[in-house]
């Protein structure tokens, strides 16, 4: 197994949040539901209609019907505009899981469901490029009142941790609530839990990612050396819940941890391996569509077909994995709150569809290292000035950058960490499980 040099760590600190009751599992899948769909409906396998039918009568059978939203109509070819989709992962304590989790499915919050990964999935317009935006979980914001599923209507909120907003109203809630705090109409969206990782992930052969210094966490059991690991199952889900595993030990190093993984599913969904073979096709597309419950407006296959066409040519220097900019919040140094200049920044260089040019560093958090395809770390923005421009690293024959600026590139805020989906990126291991 290859060893791979842990990167430098910038000078640039992050406050580090403390460990919650609730885990944090993972639910960065934006492709799948679509990836899954696309294959039942566009590639050709000869899947009867029959199939179709058990495969959607599964995935509509819970659809949650969004605050304020309407259906939109679908069309045979791909979606016309921008669109928004969101994405939570839960940590519902599914029966048939419960005792992989321990103390989180026997102790007295164990019937409680919170949303403690937040992903909106911007597709823009002509031409197409895909954003990723991360909310972390310890974010600070206003939640507006919500109704849940037994009419019962909460109160408007000035300021509560994001992740509590599915327990006051479900996925509708929290779409509502990301919607005001970003300006963004989303009409559709949908859930994943413990239980949905650990199957999609199952169903293609498990997802290859790469390790810088190792990871020992004895919060959630994992441990993996340096180099290149092949994990699924339990184990996955174990990569995508590790805080203490990763950078400084906090939730903003465990987003970049998680987009690591995102990037690589990404890459393994559009392989050889998975689009060549009809028998992991229709095991993903099966799996996929009986562990995602969507919104009502995410139901009709050809709503899905339209958002898979839309994507399934984008380039990966074109798929952008950010985290929503956030500052220490004076009130609680465990906790952040949105850094708004920086924000309206993003928003404004998505409303212009134009490459965006990422300044800042791939992890708030310093979760993961950017790498060349030899294993060597590349050089990371810092925020001190210097009297002259870092020496770029030397250009390496295949090598994954960041795409070059262009004339009409957007230049994000330093303060944006993110990288895209053609970058190499490494957990940024510890050995010591800090936290």
């Amino acid at each position: 197994m290859s060893s791979i040099k842990p990167a430098k760590r910038g000078r640039r600190t992050v406050a580090r949040h403390g460990r919650l009751t609730s885990p944090h599992p993972f639910a960065q899948l934006m492709k799948v539901v679509a990836v899954a769909v696309a294959v039942v409906l566009v590639a050709g396998l000869g899947v009867g209609g029959y199939v179709l039918y058990d495969l959607t009568q599964s995935y509509t059978a819970d659809a949650i019907e969004l605050e304020g939203q309407s259906d939109v109509p679908p069309d045979i070819g791909a979606i016309e505009g921008g669109v928004n989709l969101f994405i939570a992962g839960t940590d519902k304590c599914e029966p048939e899981y419960a005792d992989i989790f321990g103390d989180r499915c026997t102790g007295p919050d164990s019937a409680s469901e919170l949303n403690d990964v937040n992903m909106l999935v911007h597709i823009s317009d002509e031409p197409r490029r895909v954003t990723v935006i991360s909310f972390p979980r310890d974010l600070m914001v206003p939640i507006p009142s919500c109704t849940d599923a037994d009419g019962k209507t909460s109160s408007a909120m000035t300021k509560q941790q994001i992740n509590t907003t599915f327990s006051y109203g479900g996925l509708s809630c929290t779409v509502k609530t990301i919607s005001e705090l970003s300006g963004q109409d989303i009409p559709f969206a949908a859930t994943v839990t413990w239980g949905g990782v650990i199957e999609i992930t199952n169903a293609i052969g498990g997802v290859d990612v790469c390790v810088s210094g190792g990871i020992r966490d004895r919060y959630t059991g994992l441990d993996l050396t340096p180099g290149m690991h092949t994990i699924q199952g339990v184990e996955a889900l174990q990569f995508l819940r590790t805080r203490h595993g990763v950078g400084d030990g906090g939730d903003l190093g465990r987003i970049s941890n998680q987009q690591q993984y995102m990037s690589r599913l990404v890459k393994k969904l559009v392989s050889e391996d998975v689009l060549s073979n009809p028998g992991t096709l229709y095991k993903l597309a099966s799996t996929a569509l009986s562990s995602i419950d969507p919104s009502t407006s995410l139901t009709n296959p050809l709503t899905l077909a339209q958002i898979a066409l839309a994507v399934k040519d984008v380039p990966f220097d074109e798929i952008t994995f950010i985290q929503y900019p956030t500052v220490a919040d004076p009130a609680d140094a465990n906790r952040v709150i949105p850094n708004k200049t920086a924000a309206a920044a993003l928003w404004e260089a998505l409303a212009t569809n134009q490459p965006l040019e990422l300044t800042g560093k791939a992890s708030q958090g310093n979760g993961v290292v950017v790498v060349d395809p030899t294993g060597a770390p590349t050089a990371e923005p810092t925020s001190e000035p210097t009297d002259a421009a870092p020496e770029a690293p030397a250009p390496t024959e295949g090598a994954t950058q960041a795409p070059a600026p262009t004339e009409s590139a957007v230049a994000l805020p330093d303060s944006i960490a993110g990288v895209t989906a053609a970058q190499e990126t490494c957990s940024n291991g510890n050995l010591t499980g800090i936290g």
